[in-house]
């Protein structure tokens, strides 16, 4: 009998969810839309924005076939009731702290689901990825080198999520800072 998610190790979860990379599938825009209608009208009454984040939201690299999406509510709402309404729907809470909850979809005890999500629940304004996302889609030969560097770091942190998120820092911070500076009027 295998072990349950909660009872592994993060080292027995990272093998059993490795990090590995694909090439672009437009199938991930429709898995965004269909997850997105679906927490829509979840969240109805929540006031919420919802945004296609990461890398399979930027055209043409190669990715992760996980669909993150950022899911921001307004401060007056009350996080911990909105993070308990989507794990009643099939979500399981990964992480959260005051401001920040991060959930899952589609990671069972025999490794990845076809459809696999990660939701960041955040409040209004706390969308730093939605700057970097759409200033690699403005840039396409940055979002090239951004691929480069995901497809060096892929089997260097093959079992090492945090490696690999930490490897690619120096670049996302850099393109985020001056996609801010670019779009501080557009994305609020």
């Amino acid at each position: 009998m295998s072990k349950r998610l909660s009872e592994m190790t993060l080292e027995e979860l990272w093998q059993l969810f490795p990090i590995y990379l694909t090439a672009h599938d437009d199938r991930w825009g429709t898995w965004y839309h269909e997850e997105y209608q679906r927490l829509h009208a979840l969240l109805s009454n929540k006031n919420a924005r919802f945004n296609h984040i990461g890398s399979t939201a930027i055209e043409n690299i190669w990715a992760k076939p996980i669909i993150d999406i950022l899911v921001e509510i307004p401060f007056e709402e009350d996080m911990g009731s909105v993070r308990d309404l989507i794990v009643q729907n099939g979500y399981i809470c990964m992480a959260e702290s005051a401001k920040r909850i991060s959930l899952n979809k589609g990671y069972t005890e025999d490794g990845f689901a076809e459809k696999v999500f990660h939701l960041h629940l955040r409040y209004w304004g706390d969308n730093d990825e939605v700057y970097f996302r759409d200033y690699m889609n403005s840039n396409p030969i940055l979002a090239k080198e951004y691929e480069e560097q995901k497809l060096t770091f892929w089997k260097l942190y093959e079992h090492d999520r945090d490696g690999y998120t930490d490897a690619r820092h120096g670049f996302v911070s850099e393109y985020t800072r001056k996609a801010k500076e670019e779009y501080e009027r557009r994305i609020r």
